[in-house]
């Protein structure tokens, strides 16, 4: 059973970033953590809207956790008749992966790599930090995860797919070939079809790389065994060492 955790603080904290302004929600589960996790959310999001989800993650063997969730800039949308939203990247096409923005797509990985050199900066490796996301937020911790030149605990992606996905063996870091990456996805989702899904899975593997994978009977969303899963993965992938 999950436990629910006592947040310590909760703060919106606005940094200045080389690629671009983000804003970010943090929690932190106690004082002086000892892991982060960066989590993306969805288009037409923000960094409130997996709050709740880490409220129930039970992660105290494995020390104090920084949730640090970022939020999108404002951009054009193309496919929702170009209205301003939320976004990590535009959409072009309906069919994801035919056409990608690949100008937002990169600017938005410089900004994250941002917080993640400044979650190194402030005390916590890259050997302690998981980039995660929902979605569109999925994309970017996969093309960001994949690429980034330190060892990360893992990479979780969630409804989501690999972004230039032809471009992932070339540009791809030597240091993160054996990350443990997360995928779940729902059987019944009409957003993020289950066969993109399943084909990023299986590009990942021919990569070598090490993919838990589970799908479950939902849509595009998140349940309560994915979270389970979700904990008892991170659980792994953080645990203490000698």
């Amino acid at each position: 059973m999950l436990v629910q955790l006592h947040f310590l603080k909760c703060t919106t904290a606005l940094q200045r970033y080389t690629a671009m302004t983000l804003s970010t929600v943090e929690i932190e589960t106690g004082p002086n953590p000892t892991a982060t996790i960066v989590l993306m959310h969805g288009l037409g999001a923000d960094g409130n809207d997996f709050v709740p989800i880490c409220r129930e993650l039970n992660l105290s063997s494995v020390g104090p956790v920084r949730f640090v969730f970022p939020n999108a800039p404002q951009i054009p949308v193309t496919i929702n008749g170009g209205h301003r939203m939320p976004a990590w990247y535009d959409i072009l096409v309906t069919e994801l992966g035919r056409q990608e923005d690949e100008a937002g797509l990169r600017k938005s990985q410089a900004a994250i790599e941002d917080i993640l050199a400044r979650e190194k900066a402030r005390g916590i490796p890259a050997s302690r930090t998981v980039i995660a996301g929902f979605s569109q937020g999925c994309a970017m911790a996969l093309l960001t995860g994949l690429r980034h030149r330190e060892r990360l605990a893992g990479i979780v992606g969630l409804s989501g797919y690999l972004p230039l996905a032809d471009k992932t063996a070339a540009e791809r870091s030597t240091e993160n070939t054996d990350v443990p990456v997360f995928l779940a996805h729902g059987r019944r989702d009409p957003v993020v079809m289950l066969a993109r899904a399943t084909a990023s899975r299986d590009t990942l593997q021919a990569l070598g790389y090490k993919v838990q994978w589970t799908d479950y009977a939902m849509e595009h969303s998140v349940c309560p065994e994915e979270v389970n899963d979700l904990n008892q993965w991170l659980l792994k992938v953080l645990a203490k060492t000698a």
